[in-house]
């Protein structure tokens, strides 16, 4: 089994703590890209979980400038996607910090509203996506934002893939340093793929197998069991000769599935599919449904969730681990009732993990749906809410953002 390089663990990266920010213009990359319907906001997860930064900032005298992107603007100054919804939002929940808006994020009238700001103050600058040279990372940009600060700190692992001017750019200009979420983030990856508590479980589920091929690959040689679920375990059974019916299922990955069966064997990692399945012959709101066995699935049939004897074993395996690492539902969690068996084994990892028995770390945009409707979240080890991030980390790959603040951070 191999591990995460060295390099890469928390205490490689320097953090806010450690350093005076008084009077000291503190840029921090947050990520405040959240959904608004009729100019509010609609989840104010990602706000509620910066908090603690701003206020630790404040409350030690610095001159905190918040940088972030919302939605697609596309380069151009668009008021449908202004951030000044989500500074009033942060301005409500930031009790006694006085927080406001600056209507642009680089030249004249953002260095007027940061040269303003007196120490213990936020800032929300405008999105930064309404300029091209953010996701460019254009070298003038870049020197447009540097110039509002003193110190950087990224506290938005959830972009740090991107190798973006706020991100990337600003991280070579400035003394960087890695945020409170930054390093829960990062801390949470060593405590899974690290130097993990042995045996290592993951599930992986989700709709397609070539959504996840490089996860599945590099989980298979990280953990000692890999539990596959949802729609790609329909393709993994179809490429060993088990009927699918109607499925959500992808014939032309058998030859990828077989590949990532034969790296399981070959490091000792064991891979556990359904071996029963919850068919419907629709899919919609409590469909008519039956529980058929792997074998016997009917050709005019739906596997839309895994049966109880799936369910059972999928269980034994948590029972078994010290840590679970969880990707994508097993079942069509939103569509009552095929969420059962994603339901189940949610709580009964967060019931291992508050008895200590677990280390649990989940993450995806599904799998913290699933988690929020089976309402314990709060109960796993670490639920990440970063998406193409969460999963890149996952495959291997370096993050622009993350190694940013190895290469240039404060001495």
């Amino acid at each position: 089994m191999t591990t995460m390089n060295s390099a890469t663990a928390p205490d490689s990266y320097k953090g806010v703590d450690t350093v005076d920010v008084r009077n000291k213009r503190v840029i921090v990359r947050a990520d405040l890209n959240v959904p608004l319907a009729g100019g509010q906001v609609m989840d104010a997860t990602r706000i509620e979980r910066l908090l603690p930064t701003l206020k630790d900032l404040a409350s030690r005298g610095a001159k905190v400038i918040v940088l972030s992107h919302l939605g697609r603007p596309d380069g151009e100054k668009n008021p449908k996607y202004t951030l000044k919804p989500v500074a009033e939002k942060l301005g409500s929940m930031l009790d006694g910090v006085p927080v406001r808006f600056v209507e642009d994020s680089i030249g004249a009238t953002a260095e007027n509203g940061v040269a303003a700001l007196q120490p213990g103050e936020v800032a929300v600058l405008e999105n930064l996506r309404f300029y091209p040279g953010e996701e460019k990372n254009d070298p003038e940009f870049v020197a447009g934002l540097a110039k509002l600060g003193d110190l950087f700190v990224n506290d938005a692992f959830s972009v740090s893939h991107r190798a973006h001017a706020s991100v990337f750019g600003i991280a070579h200009a400035l003394p960087a340093l890695a945020g409170p979420q930054m390093l829960a983030e990062l801390n949470a990856f060593k405590l899974v793929l690290g130097l993990p508590k042995r045996p290592v479980a993951a599930i992986v589920g989700g709709a397609k197998v070539s959504t996840k091929i490089q996860l599945l690959t590099s989980l298979a040689s990280q953990v000692d069991v890999l539990i596959i679920g949802g729609g790609m375990a329909n393709t993994f059974l179809h490429a060993q000769g088990f009927p699918v019916g109607k499925s959500l299922c992808e014939p032309s990955f058998a030859d990828t599935v077989e590949e990532i069966m034969s790296r399981a064997a070959e490091t000792g990692c064991k891979i556990v599919l359904p071996t029963d399945g919850v068919v419907a012959r629709e899919f919609k709101p409590n469909a008519p449904h039956e529980v058929y066995s792997a074998e016997e699935t009917p050709a005019d049939g739906m596997i839309l969730d895994v049966g109880p004897k799936s369910l059972a074993d999928f269980s034994q395996r948590i029972i078994g681990a010290r840590t679970l690492l969880w990707n994508g539902p097993v079942g069509a969690f939103e569509t009552p009732p095929f969420g059962e068996a994603t339901f189940a084994l949610a709580k009964l990892a967060a019931e291992r993990t508050k008895s200590g028995d677990l280390v649990s770390v989940a993450g995806g945009g599904d799998t913290v749906a699933a988690l929020n409707m089976a309402g314990i979240t709060d109960s796993f080890t670490y639920v990440s809410t970063a998406g193409g991030a969460f999963l890149e980390w996952l495959e291997g790959r370096e993050l622009p953002g993350v190694t940013a603040l190895t290469q240039r951070r404060m001495q």
